[in-house]
C-alpha cells in the first residue's frame, strides 16, 4: 500500500493526518481523495474522528490469521471498555457515515451487550425513552404478555 499522507478534517476544524492506508479503512474516503487536498468531513467531530483513527490503525492490515484475530479482539475489548455509553452512540453515527463497517459492528455488539438483560426502566433510560404509559397502563401490558417480563425486573 501507499504511503501518501492523507489530511481528514472534522467539523470543527480538527485536522489529521493520517497514512492512505488508514484513511482507505473510511470506506467513504476513496471517492474523496483528491492531490494535497484535506477531506472534510462534515459529520464528525475531532474526538470522535480521533477514536476512528486510532481504530483503523490498529485494523489498517486485518489478516485472517487466528492468532492476529485473537490479538486484535483483545484490544477491541479494550478498547470499547474506554468509550462513555453517549460517545458510543456518536461513534457509531460516524462509524456508519463513514462506512468502517468492522467499527459498526463493534459499536454495535458492545451497546447490545451493555442493554442485555436490563429491564425497560433502564433500557428507556439509556436511550431516553419517555415512557408514555400510565403505571395502570403498564401493568395491564405485563399482565396481557407476562411471558414476554417473566425474567424481567
Amino acid at each position: 500500500m501507499s504511503s501518501n499522507k492523507i489530511v481528514l478534517t472534522s467539523s470543527d476544524d480538527e485536522s489529521f493526518e493520517v497514512d492512505e492506508a488508514v484513511a482507505r479503512k473510511l470506506e467513504i474516503i476513496p471517492d474523496m481523495i483528491a492531490d494535497d487536498k484535506a477531506i472534510l468531513l462534515q459529520n464528525v467531530t475531532g474526538m470522535i474522528l480521533a477514536i476512528i483513527i486510532e481504530y483503523c490503525k490498529k485494523h489498517v492490515d486485518d489478516v485472517d490469521s487466528e492468532a492476529k484475530n485473537e490479538l486484535v479482539m483483545t484490544w477491541d475489548a479494550e478498547f470499547m471498555k474506554n468509550i462513555d455509553m453517549e460517545t458510543l452512540f456518536k461513534l457509531l453515527i460516524a462509524a456508519d457515515y463513514l462506512k468502517v463497517k468492522g467499527l459498526i459492528d463493534l459499536t454495535s455488539n458492545t451497546i447490545a451487550d451493555y442493554v442485555k438483560d436490563k429491564s425497560p426502566k433502564e433500557f428507556r433510560e439509556i436511550f431516553n425513552i419517555e415512557n408514555d404509559y400510565t403505571p395502570e397502563e403498564e401493568e395491564e401490558l405485563r399482565k396481557q404478555n407476562e411471558w414476554a417480563f417473566k425474567d424481567l425486573n
